[in-house]
């Protein structure tokens, strides 16, 4: 199981997520940076943090 906290990222966030599938990891990460956070992009170094 793999686990993302954006406030490791992102100071002050409390937003996390967890699964056993990268792909499904990633774009999770990614739906929550587009909207709580504007970005459009998630960087590699971003998710690798």
């Amino acid at each position: 199981m793999k686990q993302f906290r954006c406030g490791d990222v992102v100071a002050g966030c409390q937003w996390e997520t967890r699964s056993e599938d990268d792909q499904k990891l990633f774009e999770e990460i990614h739906a929550h940076a587009r909207e709580a956070h504007g970005m459009d992009e998630v960087p590699p170094e971003v998710v690798d943090a």
